[in-house]
């Protein structure tokens, strides 16, 4: 039965299999793919909960809570929903779970910004003033992403939706740091990080972008006391001279031997420091002679540990210079650069200046200069955790597609550091460290407020610390911190370990990324999978490329290259754009986007509405039709339909089980452009003109038609469900969206697949001569085929009328024993020749003085070519291009030679 609500809902405007002519000429995807798209989550049909069927877990990689939609998130999921729509057809439990991400360090920098406008700075307020402020911020912008997020079709779980930062989340990851750090994982430790000045606060090693930049290397001499002698350093950060305790050398270095134990003068400062020998120091490079600033290099870091070396930190945490320094305080490091090289230049120490090209360190947020700070922050181990990461992508437990992404997770495992989990800010999982002391040590880990100063008090022996002497840390945790427990939490699996959701849903099935977050996002999401639940996160990682424009610069709004992708929508339809972002999508490989691909998908939309509407106005009214997919035994096209189906969905399957997504779309378009529209309908059409096709016909070419928008389903969800809920009235539980998948027991027979595709070409060639002979299409011909063989023969003569269908043909004939008749024009196809004389359809003699006037003009233009060609002096000289086009030029004129040539002989 129908659900009276729901069928009244949607099929007061559509028609049913009785035959009806109400079917708008043009399809508007505007009045269609809203109407849908409520319809679907009416019924819920994207809901999942825990059955006995087998689960297809996908998790979404969390957009930033206030972004907006833009061309990477498009792409990225238009795969997921191509993925989860097919899976939920193909008899899974899909279940797509959305969510935002609350992306500390973007997010805190808006809410800056904003107060900023409004005359309000962020040191002005308390903790709880700033994170109202930005709550507020948040619950105005955010989830913007994922509304816009349904306009493309996205099939997710809405119920279901998550943010980082929700209560249940922001527990789970509180409890991770507290188990991580009783499990001697995390600790708390002074290092060298990368600090970004404009942001103030630490990044990870995979936050700095590292850019080649021209720089200068600055040669300064540092004075020997007591002596004439100088050393020569050279630095490109000259205002680190200012926090320099010590000048290094290799011992086995001659040049410099016997000043090893003396003491140089640091210039500006006047400071005296040791040289020092450590094999550290390559006496290749540079001057052999390094400057060692503890405080502002990792590597000096390490040496004025080992060297037991004073440690001067000359700049604060803006950027600006520190009164530590001596010189430049309160200027900006780039101004104190430029100011001390022009003093050290007056004093005539500086020797000289070189160019140089450099790696330097932006911060992916800011694109700031990051500043090697040494900072006391909390740090997560990740040596022994991360073995088991490794070996099981390596062993494809976890299957990389493409797999040549192997290579940089093996080559960045391998070579993992510690990651610095601490980001001094506000917006976010604020660490449960508390802080009963200055000392190194005086903190306890604690969930609240009471267990802290429980725990403080047993740690000091001081029983009467009140809750005043407590202070909690003030930073919070990375937000890669949250996002690594992702498909855990989601699922509350952390919290709750053994809920019926986490043992159904989890380890999830695909996850589709980029690969430029495989180190932030994907490594660890696996590390952690392990660590946890000692189990992958998910059986497959899609990583797809970056949307390029057709220069292949990246689109990003900065540049302004990018399109808007609800304005892509709003011309070319939801589905259009998805084939458009599919067409350019290549697994692995960058995108270089095309707007005309989206004009091609739009193309495609009509088409298929085109053909459904010459379908439907085939029926008869009051009529009633069954679709079906029971061929005509007899009937060589019915076969031939059939078997392409079978064969595509077959070719779709391997190109899935591949994630080559663009070639299963390109297969399925082909059939449906190619083989359905302009073969099949053709040749179903009734034989007198004006005549509706047959009955039987018609049910057979809607029933094929039916599994044609089950394929297409997943890559257009809009127009298949539009066209599917027309074609017969549906109940509720009858959607295309909850439909199955087709399945063909094979009953394709290869020998009339091949028959059929032989008449194809035949009839292609045949068109050929048409069109490069001139002659009208109306014109009956007179066709004489040679077949390859008398199996073949008898198969062109049982199927005789489907030349006559799509030919205006006077006679036909087939004859294994014929000789090309005079004056007619010929083809080949495989080893069949086809002859079609030529006597009475065009002035022969007039055709044979057109070529051959042709075939001058063509040898004059050759020889005005070769002539070029053969000049040394041009071919030397001109740009490679210019003498590649001529080389094409002649290329191209000798192919038309010998076609005019061919052409004339036909003729004789």
């Amino acid at each position: 039965m129908h659900d009276p609500v729901h069928h009244a809902h949607h099929y007061s405007n559509i028609m049913s299999t009785t035959g009806n002519n109400e079917i708008p000429k043009n399809y508007d995807p505007n009045k269609t793919e809203q109407k849908w798209y409520d319809y679907w989550e009416e019924n819920q049909y994207f809901h999942s909960t825990p059955d006995d069927r087998e689960p297809f877990t996908v998790v979404i990689p969390p957009p930033n809570v206030t972004g907006v939609l833009h061309m990477g998130h498009m792409l990225n999921n238009t795969i997921q929903d191509v993925l989860v729509r097919r899976a939920r057809m193909k008899g899974k439990n899909a279940c797509w779970v959305p969510g935002t991400d609350h992306a500390s360090i973007a997010t805190e920098a808006k809410v800056v910004q904003k107060l900023r406008k409004k005359g309000i700075k962020k040191s002005d307020l308390s903790r709880d003033e700033f994170m109202e402020h930005a709550w507020e911020w948040t619950d105005e912008h955010g989830g913007i992403i994922l509304s816009q997020l349904k306009k493309l079709g996205a099939s997710c779980d809405w119920k279901r939706t998550r943010f980082t930062l929700e209560d249940e989340l922001y527990e789970s990851v509180i409890d991770c740091f507290i188990k991580m750090h009783e499990d001697g994982y995390i600790y708390r430790g002074l290092r060298m990080i990368n600090w970004d000045p404009e942001a103030q606060t630490a990044l990870s090693d995979e936050e700095v972008i590292h850019k080649e930049v021209q720089s200068k290397l600055y040669h300064v001499r540092y004075a020997i006391k007591n002596s004439d002698e100088f050393v020569t350093i050279a630095t490109t950060r000259p205002e680190t001279i200012l926090a320099d305790t010590a000048v290094c050398v290799n011992p086995d270095d001659e040049r410099y031997k016997h000043l090893i134990g003396k003491t140089a003068i640091i210039p500006m400062v006047e400071r005296e420091v040791e040289i020092i020998a450590d094999e550290y120091v390559d006496p290749e490079y540079g001057t052999g002679c390094l400057k060692i600033t503890p405080a502002h290099d990792p590597n000096d870091y390490e040496l004025g540990q080992k060297h037991d070396l004073e440690v001067i930190d000359m700049l604060n945490p803006d950027g600006t210079v520190a009164e530590a320094a001596q010189f430049y305080i309160g200027k900006d490091r780039f101004e104190a650069r430029k100011q001390i090289i022009k003093d050290l230049k007056e004093k005539g120490l500086l020797v000289k200046t070189e160019e140089m090209a450099n790696k330097v360190g932006y911060s992916e947020r800011t694109d700031c200069v990051i500043e090697p700070r040494l900072s006391l922050q909390w740090f997560c181990k990740m040596d022994e955790l991360s073995k088991p990461a490794l070996e099981n992508v390596m062993n494809d437990e976890i299957q990389f597609h493409p797999k040549k992404f192997k290579n940089s997770y093996k080559h960045w495992m391998e070579n993992i550091r510690d990651w610095c989990i601490s980001r001094q800010l506000w917006w976010g999982h604020q660490i449960p460290a508390w802080y009963f002391g200055d000392g190194e040590d005086e903190y306890v880990i604690a969930k609240t407020e009471e267990e802290a100063l429980e725990k403080a008090r047993e740690k000091s022996g001081n029983a009467k610390l009140a809750a005043t002497d407590i202070k909690q840390d003030e930073d919070v945790l990375d937000t890669w911190f949250s996002s690594w427990l992702w498909p855990i939490t989601v699922f509350d699996g952390f919290r709750e370990p053994e809920n019926e959701e986490i043992e159904y849903y989890y380890p999830t099935q695909d996850l589709v990324t980029a690969p430029e977050i495989m180190f932030f996002w994907v490594a660890r999401m696996i590390i952690a999978g392990y660590a946890f639940r000692d189990e992958k996160p998910f059986s497959n990682v899609y990583y797809h490329g970056i949307v390029r424009d057709e220069q292949r610069r990246k689109m990003s709004k900065s540049l302004g290259n990018s399109p808007d992708p609800l304005e892509l929508i709003e011309q070319y339809g939801a589905d259009g754009t998805r084939v458009g972002m599919l067409f350019s999508a290549p697994a692995g490989n960058d995108l270089l986007f095309d707007e005309n691909l989206c004009e091609q998908g739009r193309n495609f939309s009509n088409k298929i509405w085109n053909a459904y509407r010459f379908l439907s106005m085939n029926m008869e009214k009051g009529e009633t039709y069954s679709p079906t997919v029971e061929i005509d035994p007899d009937n060589l096209v019915d076969k031939w339909m059939l078997g392409r189906i079978e064969t595509t969905l077959a070719a779709m399957e391997d190109d899935f089980e591949k994630y080559r997504l663009n070639e299963a779309l390109k297969k399925i378009y082909s059939l449906i452009w190619d083989d359905f529209c302009d073969w099949y309908i053709e040749l179903c059409k009734a034989d007198e003109p004006g005549k509706n096709i047959p009955k039987q016909k018609l049910e057979r070419a809607l029933g094929m038609f039916e599994q044609l928008m089950k394929m297409l389903h997943p890559f257009m969800p809009f127009i298949t469900e539009e066209i599917w809920q027309r074609i017969q009235d549906r109940s509720t539980d009858e959607a295309i969206t909850v439909s199955s998948w087709p399945e063909f027991e094979s009953t394709a027979d290869e020998a009339d697949i091949e028959l059929f595709k032989n008449m194809q070409e035949q009839i292609s060639a045949i068109r050929n001569i048409q069109a490069e002979m001139g002659l009208s299409p109306k014109a009956p011909l007179t066709i004489q085929v040679k077949p390859a063989d008398d199996q073949l023969k008898k198969g062109l003569e049982a199927n005789q009328w489907i030349y006559s269908k799509l030919l205006s043909i006077e006679s036909i004939t087939f004859d294994p024993g014929l000789s090309k008749p005079k004056a007619s024009a010929s083809a080949l196809v495989q080893g069949t020749e086809i002859f079609i004389p030529l006597e009475g359809l065009i002035d022969l003699d007039k055709e044979r003085e057109r070529i051959q006037k042709e075939i001058e003009s063509t040898t004059g233009f050759l020889k005005s070519v070769e002539k070029k060609l053969a000049n040394e002096q041009f071919v030397n000289n001109a740009p490679g291009a210019v003498v590649d086009r001529e080389r094409q030029k002649k290329a191209d004129a000798e192919s038309n030679l010998k076609k005019l040539e061919e052409s004339l002989s036909e003729l004789e």
